[in-house]
């Protein structure tokens, strides 16, 4: 029944003139129905109204994994509203559920979000499984999984562990792949806005590629400019 509604909402509202230019900006790596970031809100709204999902007790795993297999960016964007709306559903033993969503239909835009509002707050609610995952994730084979390693923290401010964040980043500090580079230099600009001076000290004193370095200096900067 979930299945049926949301690709029916979907289908319904496919704009194919918007659906050329949004696939061209991610690079055509995904074809999409041409529904804008708004539009798919208010669709998600009248879904979860009409449907009931989210009183579901246990996740609806399988409707999640058949909405993930679809080809159009939106059902992707799709599985992690659900998610997103409650966190409460993931327990210890979908790690591997997880797992499977950093590194299928993998691109920054479903990873990004997947690591900082989805994984983070995951760890947080299990704090037994971060250490286990982020010492698998650290130094796989698979970029998306290092990139989460890497970015799952984001948001954690005064939470985040940052002998651990330091000792993923220098594990991938002189990776050439630039979403990797780029991982690090936001993961320390962010941290950089709780804890400034260990930011710039990791930075002065690591051998990290420029795009790194630039990124991860960016707020610090804007401060110093502040203060003068």
């Amino acid at each position: 029944m979930y299945l049926k509604k949301l690709v029916y909402l979907f289908e319904k509202n496919r704009n194919t003139g918007q659906a050329k230019p949004m696939a061209e900006y991610m690079k055509l790596h995904f074809p999409f129905l041409g529904i804008k970031t708004p539009e798919r809100k208010v669709l998600l709204r009248q879904f979860f109204n009409e449907t009931g999902i989210l009183k579901e007790k246990e996740l609806p795993i399988t409707f999640l994994k058949d909405i993930w297999v679809l080809p159009e960016r939106e059902y992707h964007y799709a599985v992690l509203t659900v998610l997103a709306a409650k966190p409460e559903w993931l327990e210890e033993k979908h790690l591997p559920f997880l797992e499977e969503l950093i590194t299928t239909q993998s691109w920054w835009d479903t990873v990004d979000t997947l690591a900082s509002n989805i994984v983070g707050p995951f760890f947080i609610r299990h704090p037994g499984l971060e250490e286990e995952a982020a010492e698998k994730w650290k130094s796989h084979e698979n970029m998306w999984l290092r990139r989460t390693a890497i970015l799952y923290q984001l948001k954690y401010k005064e939470r985040t562990n940052q002998e651990r964040l330091f000792h993923i980043i220098r594990l991938n500090s002189r990776d050439k792949e630039f979403f990797i580079k780029k991982a690090i230099g936001w993961a320390l600009r962010e941290y950089s806005k709780t804890n400034p001076r260990p930011v710039a000290s990791f930075i002065d004193n690591e051998k990290l590629e420029p795009l790194s370095k630039r990124e991860g200096m960016k707020h610090i900067y804007r401060q110093k400019k502040q203060e003068r």
